[in-house]
């Protein structure tokens, strides 16, 4: 039989994640580690502490690990926090909000949506009156950066809302835990889920869910799934150790706890923000000056992915410029946003502004309507 090429060639992963890692988080996948071992263990328990660290200095929070993708986190928190006679109102402008209330109806939990598009932000005054008249809601849910646009949504005010009806919060914070400066506590949330290769800068393999301690103790039998059932994750982890229930991603775990080394090392969460800022910036500007378009208005964009319409040539293909970009050592994103023509650059992850300022030079090189010998050819190949 044939063996399996991998590609060799590096590139930057310009992306929400998987991203970039650093040479660090690479490395610690290179030693294998026992689900059972109480040194293995003791590194899941000290993640699971500087994760609620990260998140509040309120100690009455805790943390929990949930094997696979950050939407499998996702699903655990949904079919887990609500009780068979509760309902579930879903905030969403996109993609990620929908697949919560997409997650929501495959559970068979009665929910409904708030959702006025992709481009727009969300409805507060549609929830406030919702919440005011739909008595049987208990839950509210929403994405925080809506990657689908890479929209920051007002979580501030939406847990007002949430809080003022008497309802529990639910923020996806999956692509924005940990590069943008939050508090638990001053932001009321009750359940906050991410994951290890979004802006910790971890690799793919885990999420977690950080949550306050009453609510986590009051969600014991809920679960719709066995291995999604976040309280019996959370309470074998607290009983034993930080075991996990079932085969824990050993080598993902301990990338993941050199990745907050680094995140230290750097200076923090506020020192880590101030990087993606300025990347975002440096991005922004360059494409703009390039005549690149945004999707979305300026004080409607997050720092951590940014969405740009495609030019209006009709000789422009998508797959066309990603291809020439790659061969430049660069990986960018194709858009997913239902009614406008667009791609999506990354600004997170081991990506520093020297790094779209190598980006933006490329872009200017690569682009398809440059007459250059060298993209000719490239453009003959693609």
């Amino acid at each position: 039989m044939k063996p399996i090429e991998l590609p060799t060639t590096p590139y930057l992963l310009l992306t929400p994640g998987p991203l970039t890692t650093s040479t660090g988080v690479k490395s610690k996948m290179m030693a294998d580690a026992c689900t059972w071992d109480d040194d293995y263990n003791t590194v899941v328990q000290q993640v699971r502490s500087r994760l609620v660290q990260l998140a509040t200095s309120n100690p009455d929070y805790t943390a929990v690990l949930m094997q696979g993708s950050g939407t499998a986190s996702v699903e655990s928190v949904i079919g887990s926090v609500i009780p068979k006679q509760g309902k579930l109102v879903v905030v969403a402008n996109g993609v990620y909000g929908r697949r919560i209330s997409e997650i929501a109806r495959y559970l068979q939990i009665p929910h409904r949506m708030i959702d006025p598009g992709e481009t727009s932000g969300p409805d507060l005054e549609t929830l406030e009156q919702v919440l005011a008249c739909d008595t049987e809601i208990t839950h509210v849910a929403v994405v925080h950066c809506e990657t689908t646009t890479g929209m920051l949504n007002p979580i501030e005010e939406i847990g007002k809302l949430t809080k003022a009806a008497g309802k529990l919060f639910i923020v996806d914070a999956m692509s924005s835990f940990g590069g943008i400066e939050m508090d638990m506590e001053q932001l009321q949330i009750d359940f906050l889920i991410s994951s290890a290769n979004k802006c910790i800068q971890g690799v793919p393999g885990f999420g977690f869910v950080i949550a306050r301690r009453n609510c986590m103790e009051n969600i014991a039998g809920q679960a719709r799934s066995l291995s999604l059932d976040l309280y019996a994750q959370w309470k074998c982890m607290e009983d034993h150790n930080g075991k996990w229930r079932f085969t824990s991603p050993t080598h993902v775990v301990r990338a993941f706890a050199q990745a907050l080394n680094e995140l230290d090392a750097e200076g923090g969460i506020a020192v880590r923000a101030e990087r993606y800022r300025r990347n975002h910036q440096l991005l922004v500007d360059g494409m703009r000056s390039l005549g690149f378009k945004t999707l979305l208005a300026d004080a409607q964009m997050s720092t951590i992915i940014t969405s740009f319409y495609n030019p209006e040539d009709p000789e422009y293909r998508f797959d066309r410029f990603y291809n020439l970009l790659k061969q430049r050592g660069f990986v960018i994103y194709p858009g997913k946003v239902s009614d406008a023509e667009c791609f999506r650059i990354g600004n997170i992850g081991d990506v520093w502004p020297a790094d779209i300022e190598r980006l933006i030079e490329a872009i200017g090189e690569s682009c398809y309507w440059t007459d250059a010998e060298d993209t000719l050819g490239v453009l003959a190949s693609a």
